[in-house]
């Protein structure tokens, strides 16, 4: 190697060797820490198949353009979805402790229940299982938002009437948010869901992410 080759490579080392040590010390004297080193804070997302973009392409889902409009109007959060399709409120308490370690969420949203009421599961079970859920992420220090279901009248008025009531039941006496009926901006317009008449289609899943927006925001403040 030349001269001129090994200057330039010992000047370039003290130089950076330099920025290093200027940089340290201007953190440590303001107490900054840069921003690709920050942590994130989470938003953990507890769903069935209506999460979980059943039939469509998962950034199409109300929860990845949810995560979008998050990375833009709240940063510092992200978004983890952890649901799973055809899942159960009795899977979801199953599973929740383990998210709830495996992520350490700030905010979790619990959408389930629909499965259960399809299944006509016991309404007593149901609301159990959504009261385990809700205790274990306040337990783990989170704020939780309920994302509530109704079911059609064909299962009868009592049964409709108690799975509606169970989400609110909950969320009043664990004083958390509530969203009372998730599918409410596309319930009646039969174009906005998948040939099942069960899940919504892509161009549906915008609405579903405002509608459900304004009640995510105010947790993430």
């Amino acid at each position: 190697m030349n001269r001129d080759y090994m200057t330039q490579r010992t000047h370039r080392g003290r130089m950076l060797a330099w920025l290093a040590v200027t940089l340290a010390v201007g953190l440590a004297v303001v107490g900054a820490t840069p921003a690709w080193a920050a942590p994130s804070r989470t938003v953990l997302v507890m769903g069935d198949s209506l999460s979980a973009a059943y039939g469509i392409a998962p950034e199409e889902g109300w929860v990845a353009l949810t995560a979008a409009r998050v990375a833009q109007q709240a940063p510092g959060w992200r978004v983890v979805n952890a649901s799973v399709s055809g899942e159960t409120t009795a899977g979801g308490a199953a599973r929740i402790e383990g998210e709830l370690k495996r992520n350490q969420p700030e905010v979790v949203v619990i959408e389930l229940g629909g499965n259960d009421g399809l299944r006509g599961l016991p309404l007593k079970q149901t609301r159990a299982n959504l009261e385990k859920m809700v205790s274990a992420a306040k337990a783990a220090g989170a704020r939780v938002l309920i994302v509530g279901m109704r079911m059609p009248p064909n299962l009868g008025k009592a049964y409709t009437e108690g799975f509606a009531a169970n989400f609110r039941t909950v969320a009043e006496a664990q004083k958390v948010a509530l969203l009372p009926f998730f599918l409410e901006p596309i319930a009646t317009d039969r174009a906005a869901f998948q040939p099942d008449n069960i899940h919504p289609v892509a161009a549906a899943q915008p609405k579903l992410r405002d509608h459900v927006w304004p009640a995510l925001a105010a947790l993430l403040k």
